[in-house]
């Protein structure tokens, strides 16, 4: 048994990482005295009492904390029942401002829209204290783990996409959780920006958090990323990297903190296994060979040699796999939530795209992370066109016509009707299932057909 002794009071603590996952503290130099133990080998970590902190992702559920638990929803304020708030094509809407201290704690959001690509091109920003740009700025399919605008359902830790009604113009309805902590000390705010060309009709929301009188110092804040390297680039390095240099970068930031995870989008367009690029952490500007070097891109995400078998799980997942044959648009994730990568100066992650990267393919994703502030400033957003993901061509078409459905809907939902096809309606459910079956198969003639037919069944005419 280990034991030591300190002139100051301590806390020293092992407990299995389930029941004690604390992603937003920051574990200051100063704060956390990691020390070797003379008996026994032992090395623990003895970290200075503080305030109570305020964790994320808890299963200790007895312990009695002091706060207040609020709501920020898109509740309709006249009592009636349009719970939900419009995003019109070239507009901002403010989800949510907060004043004072306090963690987001859970963030639920679901939508409609014609356009199914809207997952794309609405954008979701927070600030944080006060700050005048963003430390999350993230397409709102990819900050929740929809991959390319392509929707798998998943359960993991911190994020999961639940089925909503498949029969709804625009690829149907989901439900988008995240339950990242997201501490801030002197107000939040949150807020999404449609950049597309079609209106978000309806967004239904919940942003819940717990709101306290003082947050304590050693709470980072959230941070969250989207890149795009299209298509990345063949080093021709002959097969070997020794730098990282031509390296897909996942996320480079500056200041102290922790790397948390990642969504990882790959459309192989290349063809062929496209796994072989290894992961490659550059920590606090270190040269190469760096800290953490992997071995592949599936061993990063917990797959077997190259998975073409979609699987979800609690931290890591490949959660899209288009085709067995590994071609078209692929999503995995990683959630460090018991191995956090930290940080005191800068952190670098990077991966390969194929072996020493060898491959000419349409790379994206989200890093997250928490970090002290101020932080470094993130690349531009791309305008539009260049957040939309590849499809096939004639998609126009799709969208067309999910567009003109959603207005039929629109116009139904006004008038007070509701949307139905009259003694048709188990024929119209089926085709709205069978169009989402083409899309999410690029099979672009199919899908037209079965949204015509749609189309005559809503009794709108050419």
């Amino acid at each position: 048994m280990c034991s030591t002794r300190l002139n100051c009071r301590i806390i020293v603590s092992i407990r299995r990482t389930a029941f004690s996952v604390q992603p937003a503290t920051v574990w200051h130099e100063g704060l956390i005295n990691s020390r070797k133990l003379m008996k026994g080998g032992c090395r623990l970590a003895t970290k200075v009492e503080s305030s109570p902190r305020v964790v994320g992702a808890e299963t200790n559920l007895a312990t009695i904390r002091r706060g207040f638990s609020r709501r920020v929803s898109s509740w309709d304020r006249t009592g009636g029942n349009r719970d939900y708030v419009t995003v019109r094509a070239g507009a901002t809407v403010v989800l949510a401002e907060i004043a004072g201290a306090g963690t987001v704690r859970h963030m639920y959001v679901t939508a409609g829209c014609g356009n199914r690509l809207f997952y794309r091109t609405a954008l979701l920003r927070m600030y944080w204290d006060g700050e005048e740009t963003p430390s999350v700025e993230v397409p709102l399919g990819d900050f929740f783990g929809v991959a390319h605008a392509k929707p798998r359902f998943f359960s993991s830790a911190l994020l999961s996409v639940n089925p909503g009604a498949p029969t709804f113009p625009g690829g149907g309805t989901l439900g988008l959780n995240s339950y990242f902590p997201m501490p801030f000390a002197n107000g939040a705010r949150i807020e999404l920006t449609n950049v597309g060309e079609h209106d978000v009709v309806a967004l239904w929301y919940h942003i819940d958090y717990e709101e306290v009188r003082r947050l304590p110092e050693d709470q980072g804040r959230f941070h969250a990323q989207w890149r795009r390297e299209n298509p990345t680039q063949d080093a021709r390095l002959d097969g070997i990297n020794r730098t990282g240099d031509d390296n897909y970068v996942i996320l480079e930031a500056e200041g102290e903190g922790h790397y948390v995870g990642c969504l990882l989008e790959i459309d192989n367009v290349a063809g062929g296994w496209y796994g072989e690029g290894d992961d490659m952490i550059f920590i606090d500007g270190e040269g190469w060979p760096p800290s953490i070097h992997g071995t592949g891109t599936e061993e990063i995400f917990g797959g077997g040699a190259c998975p073409n078998r979609e699987y979800a799980g609690l931290y890591s997942g490949f959660h899209l796999i288009s085709n067995e044959d590994w071609s078209g648009k692929n999503g995995m994730y990683r959630f460090c939530v018991a191995d956090p990568v930290r940080f005191t100066h800068s952190i670098r992650v990077t991966l390969e795209h194929g072996h020493a990267n060898d491959l000419s393919n349409d790379y994206s994703g989200v890093a997250y992370w928490y970090q002290t502030e101020p932080h470094k400033a993130f690349p531009a957003i791309p305008a539009r066109d260049g957040l939309l993901p590849r499809t096939p061509p004639g998609f126009d078409s799709v969208i067309a016509r999910e567009t003109r459905l959603m207005c039929r809907l629109i116009e139904c939902v006004r008038t007070g009707q509701r949307l139905h096809f009259p003694a048709h309606t188990d024929q119209a459910n089926a085709l709205f299932r069978a169009v989402n079956v083409a899309v999410g198969a690029e099979n672009v003639p199919e899908a037209i057909r079965l949204l015509d037919r749609l189309i005559q069944l809503a009794g709108l005419k050419d």
